[in-house]
């Protein structure tokens, strides 16, 4: 897999008629099974970026190129997962699991088996008969991954998927998703606006700049996994990271 950005901007007209420019010239290349972190402030375009990736979106000029191919819409090659969790609540755990399979028309029974698998994978192979309004914040966020590894894709976009969760459970949240991550090694964009979140889970950091977001600096993290939060090393980029969303554009 190879997702290529090149030159793509991103232009909104807000309902009041004022032309608002989110991404201006954005360059980025991204390889198979890498771990990318974008980062940035409140309303830098992350979020945009990361659904025009996803076919959600469509750049206003430039273009994403997945595997050479510009993405023009939705495609089985990628799968999101948002903040809010996203599943549906009349479904049980495993029927939230197995849906992605079934509008792909997947077989009744492998799709169950399929989906079994990836929730053993997440640790909720005790709860496949529970309701989402039966689990912890955490626990629908583990659904929410299990859902978008069963359909198998290359590419997974994360938009901030812990932001919702109080700090001791984002903090195992991380842990258990790169657990994942090394398992299956899908490459993973994960829009973040938390530095040590980035730092902690990421190969390379992609800064934003404010609106119109371009990229300020895309900054490799080579510590070795699993990661020390009260390292030299880990403060050290931590505050460089830092000091760059703090320069003046």
């Amino acid at each position: 897999m190879r997702l290529s950005i090149e030159h793509l901007s991103k232009t909104f007209v807000s309902a009041s008629g004022e032309t608002v420019e989110a991404l201006k010239d954005i360059n980025l290349e991204i390889t198979d099974k890498e771990f990318i972190c974008l980062l940035g402030p409140s309303g830098c375009g992350k979020t945009t970026l990361l659904r025009i990736i996803g076919g959600l979106d469509q750049a206003t000029s430039g273009a994403a190129l997945l595997d050479g191919h510009p993405v023009t819409g939705p495609d089985p090659k990628t799968a999101m997962i948002f903040q809010e969790y996203s599943l549906y609540p009349w479904r049980t755990v495993l029927d939230n699991v197995t849906f992605g399979l079934e509008i792909r028309g997947a077989d009744k029974e492998k799709r169950s088996e399929k989906a079994r698998s990836y929730l053993e994978m997440v640790g909720l192979q005790d709860f496949e008969r529970s309701f989402p309004y039966e689990l912890s914040g955490g626990m629908r966020q583990r659904v929410a991954v299990a859902r978008a590894l069963a359909v198998e894709p290359d590419v997974l976009l994360m938009d901030e998927p812990f932001g919702a969760l109080d700090a001791q459970t984002r903090n195992r949240m991380q842990k258990e998703l790169l657990e994942i991550w090394e398992k299956t090694r899908k490459t993973v964009i994960f829009v973040t606006h938390s530095v040590d979140e980035a730092v902690y889970m990421s190969d390379r950091i992609v800064v934003l700049t404010r609106r119109p977001g371009t990229i300020r600096e895309v900054m490799d993290v080579s510590i070795p996994r699993p990661r020390d939060r009260t390292s030299t090393e880990f403060a050290r980029i931590r505050r460089h990271v830092l000091d760059l969303m703090d320069e003046p554009v």
